[in-house]
Formats: structure tokens, sequence, C-alpha cells
């Protein structure tokens, strides 16, 4: 069979040659068709790999071809080199190593782009010989370069020399080697910098060296260092390195240089190299004020990510040279003038943000010292650390009213994100610092608003608020004694802009969890929300910060509740809010309701309610179209929204306590109050259904309300499980959608296991398991979202309450086939869904009849869908789960599986072409060893997954 193969490959490929080939690529890249280019790219990387390329490469290197031809002849080199070394007879290496430095030679004064692809090839042929085949390699390209050369000029030859070692190194980082090979090969270029190094400093300390060349040795010398070259054996070259950072023209390739160099992790070894490094970073404090001077950002920033470098690598191993703490002292004040860079970022300034994670790493290193030691470093930091509060406030400051308009919408959102970064600074910071940074924060409020004298400006006031917020939004700040001062100076703030409005109602927010513990403070901050809530500008803080109060504080609000959600429903009828955040004021007057008498929340729900309901109404007798389908859904997500978190039950305060205040409402007798409004309304949702069954998101927003219902009131739900089952059923019989089937999972989960409910709960699970089972017959593909929540809801009926499945309506037989057509499917999560199902079902072989029926029949069809999955049929980041279902088999079906595995793994190149008999044997024999630790079956599964795709050994397998 293999000859003809052979021979029809050898047919196809004689079309590779040179004319072909320069067609092609006249085609990519001068056709106008996209087409034609795309079948010219198919066909060019055919050629590519083909064994005619060892022909066409090096005749389309010729010199009167245009450089788009040379550097696919070029490029071609480098994949037969570097992907098929393995078809390169050994005899061959020298020849193809000569003629590459010839190539290089010509291509010194030519094209840049085809020199730097036949210098990648040249690298990848010395990787792949290095060291045994071709020892000294790097020594032999600096001394072919460096003899004179024909026609070649000087300049040239060491500018290509150079291009050849700076690719080097970059061309090991991405190359295929075996992890054993690359273990050889770093270790024989690190003992080739010996040849590399004193080239580089020649180069770089001779007068007449043109930037051009200097900028390459920069270059070079960046790329090496990243092998990991020891610090010490580079230290003259990154020393010449900053010298060059005089010099505009090397000054952004030198940056390069010297942060590579510094930032490898190995480089912390070489404390006495880094103390020497100290100081000629402090000398570049001078250039650094220039540059601020002269609004030179680049210059700014360069600088910035050397002393960045320097401090965040290495803060542990300086910070612990005792006898230099000055010279340290001063590399930290350095990064703390450009943390305070002035300008605003990132309009005029972008170097700042690039400080921050340094001041993380010196805290981190600092708090980790032995009690004694650290003591004596806090003396020194402490302060240095309470500067940094007062220049990350300042930088968080908003611009001017004017300023801030002439900014882009981009900006504006870059100056979000970066104080959000202030923030979780201050937030980290506060760890060393503690209460004093509170009482610090609150005193310069307190001056900043009790001084009559001096006019503030909002900025200022909204930046001190911030920090404040910052802090109190994550941490415990009920201890503190500044808070109740900080909630009596809030009604003094003079609020007159959105953003200062935006962080007082965020500052009050974070404070939430603190009110909740001094009610008596509610009634000074409770007007300023309410009155926020009617300005659209001030939506989100406005409706989170009420959200957070109604849920810490719902005990203590029931004097506030008239009037909450009076103002509520004012804002909410004048639309002055978005959808979602409409939701969010629904949830949080579910929180206040909650802790309400129930004639009064039924009095509240009552007004709440009645004019969406009126208007839903309206719109259900409406013929359906776009815009009332919206008003609908959003209505329904009201609704849903109140539900979740109106909870009368809930005697648990959120806020921890483990019981509420005397004064809430004990559990009252009678049905719910969710329950008489949903009662009430369930004819007109059936109304609303009846005329939008299909229509995915309407059926979603009305399975939402009753699974948020559900979820929240659990068995308080009880007297709505016949009808909306009967619901349910008609639902999906009519129109099948996921988000029934969801519903249903809810209802099996809380319901089946009792008695008195589980008639109507069989009758829906029977009625959606058969109606799914004929979808399976008309053909499931397009409805991976069916197939998925259907999967879940048999895992769950199988765990709550496996009787369900002794049910002779029930087809178990069909539903077990279903399974093994759900293994198949592309989408990751119906799979997962799938695995967790068999995971359930197969415990069951002992104690369900229909059961350990089906499996015993056709269980090795599930076998061969596992195997076929293992095999590369599914994606590699489900084997755990293809893992666990084979666990499952070995756990409860052992004799039966030591057959099938047996008769499944006969069949030749199953269950891939890429596994021996013999590897196959070892993996079922590790198999059916593991009956108890399902760790080392997926591990099993993960090593012969790789063997079956071709991927053991390889740098793939690595990242697994």
């Amino acid at each position: 069979m293999e000859t003809p193969g052979r021979i029809a490959l050898t047919a196809d490929a004689l079309d590779f040659t040179v004319e072909n080939v320069e067609k092609a690529l006249h085609q990519l890249y001068y056709d106008p068709n996209i087409e034609n280019k795309n079948l010219a790219q198919k066909w060019l990387m055919q050629a590519q790999v083909s064994p005619q390329a060892w022909q066409f490469c090096w005749a389309l290197l010729s010199p009167d071809k245009v450089p788009e031809i040379q550097y696919f002849g070029a490029s071609a080199l480098h994949t037969k080199i570097s992907r098929y070394w393995g078809d390169i007879p050994a005899e061959q290496y020298d020849s193809l190593k000569s003629q590459l430095f010839s190539q290089i030679a010509c291509f010194a004064s030519g094209s840049k782009i085809v020199l730097t692809r036949l210098c990648v090839a040249l690298a990848s042929l010395a990787l792949n010989m290095m060291p045994e085949a071709w020892p000294g390699a790097v020594s032999e390209m600096v001394r072919m370069f460096q003899e004179e050369g024909g026609a070649v000029d000087g300049r040239a030859r060491c500018l290509a020399l150079l291009e050849l070692l700076t690719v080097l190194p970059e061309e090991f980082q991405t190359s295929r080697l075996p992890q054993y090979r690359k273990g050889q090969v770093r270790g024989a270029l690190g003992r080739e910098w010996a040849a590399v190094y004193p080239l580089l400093q020649q180069l770089l300390r001779q007068p007449d060296s043109p930037d051009l060349v200097k900028a390459r040795v920069l270059k070079c010398l960046s790329s090496w260092v990243l092998l990991d070259v020891p610090l010490c054996e580079s230290e003259g070259l990154v020393e010449d390195s900053f010298a060059a950072l005089a010099d505009p023209e090397l000054f952004d390739t030198a940056v390069e240089a010297i942060v590579n160099a510094i930032s490898q992790p190995d480089s912390q070894r070489y404390v006495n190299t880094l103390l020497k490094l100290v100081p000629q970073v402090l000398q570049l404090q001078e250039q650094l004020r220039e540059a601020v001077q002269n609004g030179d950002m680049e210059t700014c920033h360069g600088i910035c990510r050397i002393a960045v470098a320097l401090g965040e690598n290495h803060s542990r191993a300086l910070l612990e040279q005792v006898e230099h703490w000055q010279s340290f002292l001063a590399l930290v004040n350095m990064i703390m003038f450009c943390t305070g860079i002035p300008g605003h970022y990132p309009v005029n300034e972008t170097t700042s943000s690039l400080t921050l994670t340094f001041w993380y790493t010196l805290q981190d290193d600092i708090m980790s010292f032995e009690t004694e030691k650290q003591a004596v470093y806090l003396q020194v930091y402490r302060p240095v650390y309470f500067q940094l509060v007062d220049v990350l406030l300042h930088k968080a400051q908003f611009p001017s009213d004017e300023e801030y308009a002439s900014w882009s919408s981009d900006e504006k959102e870059q100056f979000r994100i970066y104080r959000v970064d202030i923030s979780d600074t201050l937030m980290y910071v506060y760890e060393m610092l503690g209460a004093e940074l509170l009482s610090n924060l609150y005193d310069k409020l307190g001056r900043l608003l009790t001084n009559a004298e001096q006019p503030t400006s909002w900025q200022h006031t909204e930046a001190l608020l911030y920090g404040f917020q910052s802090i109190a939004e994550t941490i415990d700040v009920n201890y503190s004694d500044v808070i109740p001062g900080l909630i009596g100076l809030i009604p003094r703030i003079n609020i007159n802009n959105v953003q200062l409005a935006d962080t007082v109602m965020f500052t009050i927010g974070a404070l939430a969890e603190w009110l909740a513990d001094h009610p008596v403070m509610l009634s000074s901050v409770l007007p300023l929300v309410l009155q926020a809530l009617g300005n659209p500008d001030l939506s989100v803080s406005s409706v989170s910060t009420l959200k957070k109060i109604c849920r810490e504080c719902k005990y203590d609000l029931p004097p506030y509740a008239t009037n909450i959600v009076a103002v509520s429903q004012e804002v909410l009828v004048k639309q002055i809010h978005k959808t979602s955040q409409c939701m969010w004021l629904m949830q949080a007057l579910g929180f206040l309701l909650s802790a309400l008498p129930v004639d009064e929340i039924l009095r509240n729900l009552h007004s709440l309610i009645t004019p969406y309901i009126q208007q839903l109404e309206k719109l259900s007798e409406e013929t359906p179209n776009p815009s009332n389908k919206l008003a609908i859904i959003h209505i329904l997500g009201l609704l849903s929204n109140l539900f979740t978190t109106l909870d009368i039950t809930k005697q648990d305060d959120e806020s921890g306590e483990s019981t509420p205040p005397v004064k809430s409402t004990p559990p009252q007798a009678g049905p719910n109050p969710v329950v008489v409004v949903l009662q009430q309304v369930f004819a007109l949702i059936q109304t609303v259904l009846s005329k939008w069954l299909n229509d995915s998101q309407v059926v979603e927003a009305v399975c939402a309300i009753f699974e948020k219902s559900v979820k929240t009131l659990l068995h308080d739900f009880a007297p709505m499980v016949s009808q909306l089952s009967e619901m349910l059923g008609q639902m999906y019989s009519t129109i099948p959608q996921a988000s029934a089937l969801d519903l249903t999972r809810q209802m099996v989960h809380i319901f089946a296991s009792e008695t008195e409910h589980f008639p109507p709960i069989k009758a829906l699970f029977e009625l959606v398991t058969s109606v799914t089972l004929t979808i399976f017959q008309q053909g499931p593909r397009d409805h991976p979202d069916i197939v998925d929540s259907f999967m879940q809801l048999q895992a769950q009926a199988l765990k709550r309450k496996p009787d369900l499945f002794l049910s002779e309506n029930l087809d178990v037989k069909a539903v077990f086939h279903c399974g093994v057509l759900s293994l198949k499917f592309p989408e990751a999560p119906t799979v997962k869904s799938t695995c967790l199902f068999f995971t359930e079902l197969l415990p069951h072989c002992a104690d369900i009849p229909p059961v350990a029926q089906v499996v015993q029949q056709d269980g090795k069809l599930l076998l061969l869908a596992v195997l076929e999955a293992i095999g590369g049929q599914s994606s590699r980041s489900l084997m755990d789960q293809f893992a666990e279902v084979l666990f499952s088999l070995n756990k409860h079906c052992f004799g039966l599986l030591t057959v099938w595995l047996k008769e499944a793994l006969e069949s030749p190149g199953f269950p891939s072409s890429r596994v021996s008999a013999e590897q196959k044997d070892t993996f079922s024999q590790q198999v059916l060893r593991e009956r108890v630790n399902k760790r080392r079956v997926k591990d099993i599964v993960k090593e012969f997954t790789l063997v079956c795709r071709g991927l053991h050994g390889t740098e793939y397998a690595a990242d697994y």
C-alpha cells in the first residue's frame, strides 16, 4: 500500500521547481485576488518542506533575484535545518556550513532581511551540531568574519557577524531542541561567551566605531544575557552600556541591554557586581532631571526602567548589604522621584506606572525578615512609605476640569486603570503602615475641609477620599477610631463635581460594614446616597452603594424603608438608570424588604411591582416585535433580581453576624411573599410565554425568575412545584430550550428527594428526557447547549435521586447512547458535562438494574469513545475528564473493563497509528492496576495521549 502513496507524493512534488516557486511568490505578493494569494501561500508552505527545497533554495538566493525571492530561499533553508534536521546526512554538515558562510558573506552588503534569515539558518545549524559535531562554533564564526574577505568591506563583514551572533541566542530560545539537548547546548553557548565578549567590548570602546556598529553590539549583548550569562562575566560591557546612554542614538538599545542584564534571575548571585551598578544608576539622576525639565518622556522612561530593574529584581540582596544601606536608600529615593514624576499620567508622562510593583517587592522583602531585623528596616523605610502615600495620592489627582475635558476616551480609560493600580498599591502599603495611615489621611482631610482661609481644590479632597476608599474597600476598618470622624466630615464636603461625588459614594459604600456596626451614623450618609440616585452621572456609584448598605445594614433600615422604596420607585419610573443598574437597584430593594414584617413586605411589593405587572399585561397583548421583546425581558429581569435577594428565611446577617438584632422579624407563618407574588403573576407569565416560546432570550428570562426564586427560597418554593413542573413540561415539549433544562435541574436538586413533590418532578424529568431523546434521533449537533444542559440534568438526577432511573418510562439505554454520542462533540463544556454524567452513572451499576444492564451490554462503546478521545479525537485540555470516566469504569466494572480493553486495543492503528502494541499493553496494565489513585490514572492518560498525538518528549509536552 505504501509505494503508490510515495509515488503520488513525488509526482506532486515535481511541481516544486525554481520557476514555479517564483510564480507562486509573484502571485502571493502581487495578485489582488485574496483566494489566489491564499492558494499560493498554501502551495509555498508545502514547497518549503518538500525534498525539492534543498535544490531550489540555493537557486533562489542567486544575486540576480529580487529580495522577496531570495528571502523565501533563505527561509526554506532555515525551515529544513530547524524542523527536518534528522533528514540531513552527517557527511553533509560541513558542506552545508561552508555554503551558508559564503552566502552570508555575499549578502553582508546586500538585502538586510535576507542576511538575517541566512544568519538564522546558520544559527540553527550551529545549535543542532553543538557541541560534538561543531565544537567552538562561535569562535569559528568570529574567526571566519575577521579574516580579510575579498570584495566585502570590513564594516559590512562586522555587521554581518554581529547579526549572526545576535540571532544565535534568539534562535536557541525558540528552537525545537529536545529538553536534554537544550541543556547541553545552553552549556556550550555559555562557554562560547568568552569568544564573544572581547569582540563586543573592542567594538564598543573603539573611538572610530560608528553608532550603527555600537547599536548592533548592544543588541547582541541584550541577546546573550538572556542566556543567563553570569553578570560578573558581562560586567565590563554593562558598564560600557551605561556610558552609551549619553548618546541619544544608542540610548534605547543601551537601556534594553542594561535592563536585560540586570533582570536575569541568576544575576542576584553576583552581589559585588550589583553593588558596583548602584552608583552608576544613581549617576543617571542628572540626566533624568534634565529629561523631566525638557519634557523628554522617552529618556525618563528608559532611566526609570533601569532604576526599577535594579531595585525590583535585587531589593532583597541589596537590603542585606547593611554597610551599603545609604546607597540603596538613595536608589529607593530615585525610584520615588520616578513614581512622583511631574505631569499627569498618561498624557504628560508614562513613567510612574513602571515603579508600582517595586514598592510591593521592597515591602515584601522588608516584612519577610525576622522580627528584630525587620524593626531596624522599618525605622528607615516607614517614613519612606508615608512619603510614597503622599506621592501616590498626588499622582491620583484628576487634572483641571478644562484639561480633563480635552483628554481622549482612551486616555481617560488609561488614567482610570492607573488609579486602580494606585488603589491596589495603597491597600498593600496599609499592611506595613496600619492604622497610622488612616489617621494620617483623616488629619489631612480634616485640615483641608476645616481651613476656611485656604480655598481647596476638589481634586485634592477627592484624592484623599480615594485613599480612604482604597483601604476600606478590602480591609476591615471596624476597629479604626477615625471612621466616625470621617463620616462626620463627609456632609461638609462641597460636592460640585461628578468625579468627587462618585468617590464620596464609593467611600460610603466601602464603609457599609462599619455602618452595620454603628447604625446611628446611617442618618448622616443615607440622604446623600438617596439624593445621588436621581443623578444619571452617578448611576453606578450611587446604586452600588445603596445595594451595599441594604445588604449589610438591612436590620437597621426599617425606619428608612418607606423613603428608600419611594426614591427607588421614582428613579425607576423616570428611567434614570441603565438596565444593569436597575437590576442592582432591585437587588438592593430585595435585601431591604427581607428585614420587614411580611405584611409590610407584601404592601411594598404591591406598590413596587404593580406598575410593571400592568405594563407586562399590556405587552403580552401586543404582537411580538423587537422593541416590546426588550421591554418584556427588562421587566422579567427586574423581578428576577428582586427575588434573588428577597429572603425572609435568612436570619443570618450577611456581614458575618451569626444572629440578627432582636428587632428583626422572626420567620413568618403562611406562604412566602415571593410565592404570593409569583402565584399572582403566574397566569400572566404563561400568557407571555405562549407568544414568545420560540424566542430563547424571553424563555431564558422567564426561567431566570423561577430559578432565582428557587435558589433563594429553597423549600419555601414548595407550593409552586406542581404548577411550575407542568408549565416547564409544556414549554419544553413545544420548543426545547437549554434554560428550561437548567431550571428542571434546580427543581430536581431541591425537591426530588421529597415524597410529596416526587410525582410532579418525576413526570417532568421523564418528559424532558423523552423530548431530548427525540432531538438526538433528529440530529443533536445544532444544539450543543441543550445536550450540555441535558447531561448536567441526568448527572444531577443520579446524584440526588437515583430512583428516577428505575422508572419504566425512562429509556436508560437510549440516555446511555446519547451520552456516548455527546462525548464526541467538539464543544468542551458539553464533553465535560457528559463525562460528569458517566462518572455519576457508573457507580450505580451495583444498585440500579437498568444501569447495570446497559453498561454490561454497551459499556464497550463507552470505552471505545473514551479511547478515541485519548487517541487524539478530543482536546488535550479534556484528558482529566476522560481519565475520570476510565477510573470509574475500572472501579465499578473491573471484570468487564479487562476484557474490553484487551479487545479494543488489539485493533491495529487504534486509538492512534503512532502507538505500538507494547505501548498499548503498558497503558492497559497501568490503568487496570489503579483502582484507588485517581491522580495516577490522570497522569497515565496524559502520558498516553501525548504518545498517541506524536508529542511525547517535545516542547508541546513540556507545557502540558
